[in-house]
């Protein structure tokens, strides 16, 4: 069945990313795999409702674009920023932070892993029901 956020989709949903990195179900489609002339990845991923990846961090730092839906995103010691459509996270290289979908809505956004020559994410622990419930609006 196809819902009003998979009609207006820019982009395939992808491959489903490992379980170990993600609460819940989200799909990556790899727009740009790494390569030596660009050392950029860019790649679409979709978060189903209530998921979300674990804590991590970037040696290159990232970028998000969000494309769709309502979603999450918290850098460690800060409170969670709510993200809509249109808005564009600029992550320093290094920091530990998570992202992904609100509850109730489904979650889209552009990853842009600059300085790839750097290597892939660091992944850490999960996001605690806890930490991931704590969003004040």
């Amino acid at each position: 069945m196809d819902t009003t956020e998979t009609k207006n989709a820019i982009f395939p949903k992808g491959e489903h990313v490992p379980a170990a990195y993600f609460t819940g179900t989200a799909w990556l489609n790899m727009l740009v795999p790494h390569n030596p002339t660009f050392n950029t990845t860019v790649g679409n991923v979709v978060f189903e409702p209530g998921c979300r990846n674990n804590w991590h961090s970037h040696k290159g730092g990232q970028i998000l674009i969000c494309t769709d839906g309502e979603g999450y995103y918290q850098e460690k010691g800060k409170p969670i920023q709510l993200l809509r459509k249109g808005d564009v996270v600029q992550i320093l290289p290094n920091l530990i932070h998570w992202h992904g979908a609100t509850p109730t809505s489904e979650f889209t956004h552009i990853a842009i892993g600059p300085n790839a020559q750097m290597g892939a994410a660091d992944w850490l622990e999960p996001v605690t029901d806890d930490e991931y419930n704590s969003y004040q609006p």
